[in-house]
């Protein structure tokens, strides 16, 4: 029986320190997916192009940490026309800010598998303090020989408090709240 009892928990050491560690984020398999008012209804898109590292301590998520850079330029809303309408100066401006960058400062978990990774979003030259909720959807080996994990995150955001005015007209054609859907997955370095 004691046995038993130590190798349960040497395995369950084991895969805390197997999920623990440093993670880059794989930009072919993590997305922003986006969604704002046009008109009257929404559009939506993805910005592809995600970048960064986490840093994973899954014994104590408080001293874990998530940096995370979107590139802009990649904007891609299935409109040719409308994302090179978008990346404007009178819109995101994308020749001067070609990125959205998210740096964390603090981790607090509900659950397990839940919690807000609080930090500083940094868009069009200026920055805010966000919390974004978020999910570990979860951890395990890949096809290629890797260890990954899997996060997802849902936050609105107004486009006004980062300079951009376009969303403040009011019946204007596109709205000041930015809906975002986080999917992000990390290989273990």
């Amino acid at each position: 029986m004691f046995k038993n009892y130590l190798w349960l928990v040497i395995f369950v050491c084991n895969m805390a320190f197997a999920q623990s560690g440093t993670y880059e984020i794989d930009p072919e398999h993590s997305f922003a997916n986006w969604k704002i008012r046009h008109v009257v209804s929404k559009t939506s898109g993805t910005i592809p192009n995600m970048s960064g590292k986490m840093e994973i301590n899954i014994e104590d998520m408080r001293r874990s940490t998530i940096n995370v850079t979107m590139s802009l330029l990649d904007i891609d809303s299935d409109h040719k026309k409308r994302d090179s309408h978008i990346q404007e100066e009178k819109f995101l401006n994308t020749e001067k800010f070609s990125s959205i960058q998210f740096i964390s400062s603090g981790i607090q978990m509900k659950d397990e598998r839940s919690g807000i990774v609080s930090g500083v979003l940094t868009m069009g030259g200026k920055e805010k303090q966000m919390d974004i909720p978020f999910t570990i959807l979860g951890f395990g080996d890949d096809p290629w020989g890797g260890y990954r994990i899997g996060l997802e995150g849902n936050v609105d955001i107004k486009a006004s408090d980062f300079g951009y005015s376009w969303g403040l007209k009011e019946n204007g054609p596109l709205g000041d709240k930015i809906e975002i859907n986080l999917l992000v997955e990390g290989k273990k370095k």
